[in-house]
């Protein structure tokens, strides 16, 4: 697939996404909006020149579609827009009481929020393959093998929370470790019983760029020793043109021996754009062919592919994955605390940039989230929708901060209107439109930053 090709589906997967989010968050305020009888004139995906325009009749509400989606509205009668005529004034937005204007301003997040939970129940119902918490060899020196993890181990448990899988496990570690507090595991060695661990967490660094809780706790995920031979080969891949067939066993390449899975990895992964030599082995045939691994990028980095899969031995699939579903209510339960959790975390981290604790590179731009956007599409339908969850809940909370112009700006002036018992006046208002851009301009100034700075690096 060329570069071109990948940027184009990164793009549109990055479209799909925030216009399913803007799509949700704008109904919120439409449908509760209706529901206070405000007399809806525009609902819009997208700003700019509309591509596409529908209206029932003259004093119904106009659906559009923009040029630009990177958000949307929803426009609603209000008198401090343009005049409204008398009949129609019980429809106006500022017409309505405070409690009314502030349920309007919080459906967006709120909607956000609701469609985290239903993406997370639907998926632990239907059920979802997740890797098994199983860990790899220690870093040496790390709070992991101080505590005396060993390759192989499987992780039960999380400061008594148990982790079936090896998501879950690094979500439990990202919250203890985030607060350098001591995380007590529950670990068990095949073929013997469970025992108790205290793993250190002072080491993990939450000041810079990339933070990566697991990494800085010594801890990675169980890699067995795979051989070199090849199970699926993308059509039209790199390794599709060169010839390579499901069944061969990779011998060597550029004239060194491959003796696993991992050895060619860190051949091909450094090689894009570059010729390699590949000696190949099938029923005792060799073949040397010509492979030139192609770009991709994941996580910010270019890296080499060539299109293949490993070959696969059901009894090691068996111990590696595990297929986890639920019943409905555990499965709502389950959704409800991991976007809470997600949430919750969120903030917590966002205070710490406040703060100056954690750094202020760690925020993430258009960019940045349109890569993600892309990868997660690759990976499948599962891996997409977490992502479109994980963003929405994102969005959900953007829009609650207390920065004018956005709703938790606007339920900000409401619930100073309910202390003052008058309506915040028109002049403060447009001051604080006027730093709530500000504010907003420098949080996209810092994204775009980043973004950039991940791309040259």
């Amino acid at each position: 697939m060329s570069a071109a090709m990948t940027a184009l589906g990164y793009l549109a997967s990055f479209v799909l996404a925030i216009g399913i989010l803007v799509t949700v968050h704008e109904f919120g305020h439409f449908w509760v909006a209706r529901r206070c009888g405000v007399r809806i004139l525009r609902f819009s995906i997208g700003f700019g020149r509309p591509l596409l325009r529908w209206q029932r009749d003259p004093d119904s509400c106009e659906w559009v579609l923009g040029a630009i989606p990177l958000g949307g509205y929803v426009k609603m009668l209000d008198e401090r827009e343009a005049p409204v005529p008398d009949a129609q004034q019980s429809e106006s937005f500022n017409r309505k009481n405070v409690w009314q204007r502030i349920a309007i301003v919080s459906a967006g997040p709120l909607a956000n929020f609701l469609l985290a939970i239903l993406i997370y129940w639907i998926l632990f119902m239907i059920g979802v393959t997740e890797l098994r918490p199983l860990v790899g060899a220690p870093l040496a020196n790390s709070p992991a093998e101080r505590a005396g993890l060993r390759a192989g181990d499987r992780i039960l448990a999380v400061n008594d929370l148990a982790v079936e899988s090896w998501s879950e496990l690094g979500w439990q570690l990202v919250r203890s470790g985030v607060d350098r507090a001591s995380i007590r595991l529950s670990v068990q060695s095949e073929g013997q019983g469970a025992r108790k661990l205290l793993l250190a967490s002072e080491t993990v660094r939450i000041d810079g760029k990339d933070v990566d809780v697991v990494r800085d706790l010594g801890l990675s995920l169980y890699r067995p020793n795979l051989p070199p031979v090849i199970g699926q080969i993308q059509p039209g891949s790199p390794a599709d043109r060169a010839g390579l067939r499901a069944g061969d066993r990779i011998v060597s390449i550029g004239g060194v021996a491959i003796h696993s899975w991992d050895d060619l990895v860190a051949k091909i992964a450094p090689a894009a754009g570059r010729t390699l030599d590949v000696r190949v082995r099938a029923n005792s045939n060799e073949r040397l062919l010509r492979v030139v691994p192609v770009a991709q990028s994941e996580r910010g980095k270019s890296i080499g592919r060539i299109g293949v899969g490993v070959a696969e031995d059901k009894a090691l699939r068996d111990k590696l994955f595990t297929r986890l579903s639920y019943g409905p209510l555990s499965a709502l339960g389950r959704a409800v605390r991991l976007t809470g959790e997600t949430a919750g975390l969120s903030l917590k981290m966002f205070g710490r940039m406040l703060s100056g604790e954690l750094s202020m590179r760690n925020i993430s731009g258009p960019v940045t989230i349109a890569d993600y956007a892309g990868q997660s599409a690759r990976q499948g339908v599962e891996a997409y929708t977490r992502f479109v969850a994980l963003i929405s809940i994102s969005i959900g909370l953007l829009n609650l901060f207390p920065i004018p112009l956005l709703d938790g700006g606007h339920i900000m002036y409401y619930l100073a209107e309910v202390l003052m018992r008058r309506p915040v006046s028109q002049r403060v208002m447009e001051i604080g439109q006027q730093i709530g851009f500000l504010i907003l301009a420098m949080l996209m100034a810092f994204a775009l930053f980043n973004d950039v700075s991940r791309l040259l690096s």
